[in-house]
């Protein structure tokens, strides 16, 4: 798949191949990543996007076409002529240095004095927000704060693009999503391009200006976040991306504008062609809607939209929220849908009569 930037471009792939042997990892990845933007590689283990980070860092060849970066052919340029550099999973922090030491030792060759080298590092740990840690060993550190020398270490040398290999999957959840914040923080305030490798599909969400959602070595979607989650362009990025009720339909007519389907448990229901994207062919018509999309009417609730009675199978509580898998209209189709808890609403049991409240405009054709 191709993908376009509006802005300048900071790296540009040209029908990039990859093979080990017979196996084809990247399989004709081509277009762009704007100078600046927050870009992340999303998808499961083995789908490419790791190999492809390592394309643009120059730690793997590629098999046929080019990787540009701010507009030059990467092709023979070793990872330490490029102007990029990487924040590994692992960190790769030296414990036998101290963190000033650590986040200087990039400039062990640079030509800058002793007290300029010790200025960079004193302002690189500063806005990681290390300021006077320099002293401190370094495997006297928490996971966010070897994180932090990381990140610093690799911006001491003001790279282009700064490129995140699954940087806080070590970090237990609170501290991932206080990194998340810091990261997108971090980054508008130096204004590089950063690209990350994820398969943490929430991470990715919060964190990115535009996401390629990648499967089998080829970019399946490229948008937005909001468009990712609302409006994917096949079943499979859906199922990837969140949770999506399935529910099986078929197709009564096509108009220009309009597509008229028959959902099961929900009726007929007119679609706009924006609800559809382009059909596959491979699998039977269904419509998917997000979980957060339905509502649950308590007694004495109203609503505009369209309604189907149901009955409780599941109830799963989650603090701030409360999941329930619900029937509906007394058919084998069972969907998720997601309520806030409010003061003052109950959580209702398995086995509660119910009744769900949906519009049309939320649903997704697939097929």
């Amino acid at each position: 798949m191709t993908f376009s930037a509006d802005r300048s471009t900071m790296i540009e792939f040209r029908d990039v191949h990859k093979y080990y042997g017979d196996y084809h990892a990247l399989r004709g990845i081509s277009g762009e990543i704007k100078s600046g933007e927050f870009f992340s590689l999303l998808g499961p283990s083995g789908c490419g996007k790791t190999t492809l980070l390592r394309t643009i860092a120059g730690f793997e060849g590629i098999s046929s076409g080019a990787v540009l970066i701010d507009g030059k052919d990467t092709a023979g340029i070793p990872p330490n002529k490029r102007p990029t550099n990487m924040v590994f999973q692992s960190y790769a922090i030296f414990p036998h240095l101290t963190v000033a030491e650590n986040v200087g030792f990039g400039l062990r060759r640079d030509p800058r004095s002793a007290a300029e080298k010790s200025r960079a590092v004193d302002e690189a740990l500063e806005m990681v927000g290390l300021k006077g840690y320099g002293g401190r060993a370094a495997n006297a550190l928490s996971g966010g704060q070897r994180q932090r020398v990381a990140l610093a270490r690799a911006l001491i040398l003001k790279p282009k693009v700064l490129l995140l290999d699954e940087p806080l999957s070590a970090l237990d959840k609170k501290m991932r999503e206080l990194m998340q914040v810091e990261l997108i923080k971090l980054q508008r305030q130096v204004g590089i391009t950063f690209i990350l490798v994820t398969h943490d599909q929430e991470e990715a969400l919060v964190m990115s200006d535009r996401i390629a959602v990648m499967f089998e070595g080829e970019i399946a979607q490229l948008a937005d976040p909001e468009t990712l989650y609302r409006r994917p362009n096949s079943r499979k990025v859906a199922d990837f991306i969140g949770t999506m009720n399935f529910i099986p339909c078929e197709v009564l007519s096509q108009g220009m504008d309009t597509i008229e389907v028959d959902a099961k448990g929900l009726g007929r229901v007119t679609l706009s062609t924006d609800q559809a994207p382009p059909p596959n062919g491979k699998e039977s018509p269904v419509v998917g809607l997000r979980p957060e999309t339905l509502t649950l009417l308590y007694p004495g609730q109203s609503t505009q939209d369209r309604t189907v009675d149901g009955v409780v199978d599941e109830v799963i509580y989650f603090g701030d929220m409360t999941y329930y898998d619900v029937y509906i209209g007394g058919t084998d189709v069972e969907v998720r849908l997601s309520m806030r808890n409010v003061p003052g609403r109950p959580i209702l049991d398995v086995g509660t009569q119910v009744q769900l409240a949906w519009n049309p405009s939320a649903l997704v054709l697939f097929r």
